[in-house]
């Protein structure tokens, strides 16, 4: 179990607010407000990155490496089921995702970090809206980096965490290189030509087209991938027609794609597209086919990785995950600043719990504590010149110490400080 941290009712308080007043992407402005209001006696506060989003600086005595934390705002677009005094009181909308753990553990570092000030060194705080990313729409990362107070900047280690309701509450999940997967977006437009039901030989019809599409999309995805590949594909919605007397002019699907390899990204991506196209020539139908939303994998840094299994165990239960998950982060863009790590921090208590995105979704309130003791511990070590100095730091091959949760292993492999690029050694499997 995580050390206790001594403000843990002042969290608490600070993530049932947030919680009880969610708000949508590029939306966050009571977020923003409340989030201001606590940190401003604490750091410099800036407002207004990328719309809603806060840079908060805080400094050490002495120049030294810099490191960026990033907590996501927004919340996501789903009805509240949980009967707690602290649910959301705004309808279909609901921190289903974490997002509000997130900014709480965030703000509980900088008030650490304020209290005891570094002795060398800066830390950067993005709140970040927009995470979550209907079709075809902006990421707040990619806005947050297109924001005058982030580009041009570079960081020694760029921090975040997630909350993960398969790990216990009290624990850390460390993935040994890849901890998001890649997300491609798609919409297939199926344009057919209207006719009446009673004479559908004058038609051309674009809903029996797309269900055939759908159909062989599945079974070409599960065919050109080989069995070592994670991947997941999904169809996700369905529209089309205007009336049950009229043969369909118009059907439309949206779906997603996601990877960790990107061989088997691309090589996947020009199957679906060009199932689809042949599907609707074989049937004498036009398509429009839109890729939108492509996302890379969160990569973490090996030599960051080391580090958490280094500084973690004996405050928090390190996990090693051997196996990373096709869940998606814009997170991934964030790597453009410098060398990253993103973490699971469980949050799931003896009760158990519900999945990501479900309105049922809550933790165990206890991992809020660990979730501030273990990004706090992995900034000052960077800040102490502990990643570039570590005792194996020259060694691109040595094996990484692993933590006490289950699933622990051994990671193999080094990542140069600041190039965010893996030296190609292989992790060694459990």
């Amino acid at each position: 179990m995580a050390q206790a941290h001594e403000h843990v009712d002042d969290l608490v308080q600070l993530r049932r607010q947030l919680h009880q007043h969610p708000e949508l992407r590029f939306t966050e402005h009571r977020t923003a407000v409340v989030l201001a209001d606590r940190l401003a006696p604490l750091a410099r506060v800036r407002t207004g990155i990328a719309g809603t989003g806060l840079l908060v600086e805080i400094d050490g005595c002495a120049p030294g490496p810099a490191v960026l934390l990033r907590a996501d705002m927004d919340a996501y677009p789903v009805q509240d089921a949980k009967e707690v005094d602290y649910a959301s009181g705004n309808p279909g909308v609901c921190h289903a995702c974490g997002h509000d753990v997130h900014m709480t553990v965030v703000y509980g570092v900088a008030a650490r970090l304020a209290a005891e000030p570094p002795a060398r060194g800066s830390v950067t705080l993005l709140f970040q809206p927009a995470e979550e990313i209907p079709f075809g729409e902006a990421s707040g990362a990619a806005a947050a980096l297109a924001d005058e107070a982030l580009r041009g900047r570079r960081y020694d280690a760029v921090l975040g965490l997630h909350c993960w309701p398969d790990l216990p509450v009290g624990t850390v999940g460390v993935d040994r290189e890849t901890a998001m997967a890649a997300k491609d977006a798609f919409r297939i437009e199926v344009l057919g030509r209207a006719a009446h039901a009673a004479t559908p030989a004058l038609g051309r019809d674009a809903i029996l087209g797309l269900s055939g599409i759908v159909n062989l999309l599945h079974a070409g995805v599960a065919r050109a991938r080989n069995p070592h590949e994670l991947v997941a594909f999904n169809i996700g919605t369905i529209a089309g027609g205007a009336s049950q007397s009229q043969v369909a002019a118009h059907a439309e699907a949206t779906g997603t794609l996601r990877t960790h390899d990107e061989a088997t990204r691309e090589r996947l991506k020009e199957v679906i597209e060009r199932i689809a196209r042949q599907q609707a020539a074989a049937l004498d139908l036009g398509v429009r086919f839109t890729w939108a939303n492509e996302m890379p994998p969160v990569r973490n840094a090996a030599a960051l990785v080391a580090l958490a299994h280094a500084e973690l165990p004996g405050a928090v239960d390190v996990v090693d995950l051997a196996e990373p998950p096709l869940t998606t982060d814009d997170f991934a863009l964030l790597g453009a600043l410098g060398p990253s790590l993103y973490v699971k921090l469980g949050v799931t208590g003896e009760r158990g719990g519900a999945p990501l995105h479900s309105g049922s979704f809550d933790v165990d309130e206890r991992c809020l504590g660990a979730g501030v003791t273990a990004l706090e511990r992995l900034t000052r070590a960077v800040l102490d010149g502990r990643l570039a100095t570590g005792e194996d730091a020259g060694d691109p091959t040595a094996a990484v110490p692993t933590g006490t949760g289950p699933g622990t292993g051994r990671t193999g492999g080094r990542r140069a400080a600041g190039d965010g690029r893996s030296t190609g050694a292989q992790a060694v499997r459990a």
